[in-house]
């Protein structure tokens, strides 16, 4: 009895093989980051009207990465370039290797980091705001404070001084595009805005973005 007893019981094998055969299926399901999806963010400056574009574009095609997103702009005097580079392991630290020459060789001025892919959002409905009006300090401050305070991000912006043609007034142009709640009550939303606007004396619009 007691050798019986202490004999390997074929009921245990059973049940350890089963739950090793589920661990080794659990781990084969889980998600794993692709080995080609390291994320790096850069951004180059230099003075116009030289542009850092063609050097930090060769260098991300050098290294073997793609780009997924770039923004060119000129503010002031200064260009600058913000790109979005994705690509294996070894091929994102080739491409930092790369900026790194770049920097010194040609006197840019960069900055990059490892960063991810943005997540997908498709709770957030774009709209686009416009808005006109004579330039006085705070404007954008106020109008970013106000998409604050709603829990709306700003997904883009570009805004500008300028002096009417016709007048000669300062004039302040800002364009937005923002991410509204699809829960959000948007004549609820527009009728606040534009309230806030009229408190401001800013003209402004504030309509769905047309794909």
């Amino acid at each position: 009895m007691l050798a019986a007893a202490s004999g390997p019981n074929p009921g245990c094998r059973s049940y350890h093989y089963a739950a090793a055969d589920a661990a080794l299926t659990d781990s084969d399901t889980a998600p794993r980051p692709s080995p080609n999806e390291n994320y790096l963010l850069i951004n180059a400056y230099t003075t116009h009207p030289q542009s850092p574009l063609l050097g930090v574009t060769r260098r991300i095609a050098d290294s073997g990465c793609n780009l997924v997103d770039t923004r060119l702009s000129t503010v002031g005097r200064d260009v600058s370039v913000t790109a979005l580079a994705v690509g294996s392991w070894d091929s994102v630290a080739k491409l930092e290797a790369m900026l790194t020459r770049l920097e010194r060789e040609e006197g840019l001025k960069l900055v990059w980091y490892r960063t991810g892919p943005k997540p997908v959002q498709s709770n957030l409905l774009p709209y686009v705001v416009e808005v006109v009006a004579s330039d006085k300090p705070g404007i954008l401050f106020q109008l970013a404070d106000f998409f604050d305070r709603q829990g709306i991000t700003i997904e883009s912006l570009h805004c500008s001084r300028y002096r009417a043609m016709q007048t000669g007034a300062d004039m302040f142009s800002a364009q937005l595009t923002i991410g509204v709640p699809a829960d959000m009550h948007i004549a609820a939303l527009r009728d606040d805005f534009l309230e806030f606007c009229d408190h401001l004396n800013l003209d402004a619009i504030m309509d769905p973005m047309k794909f």
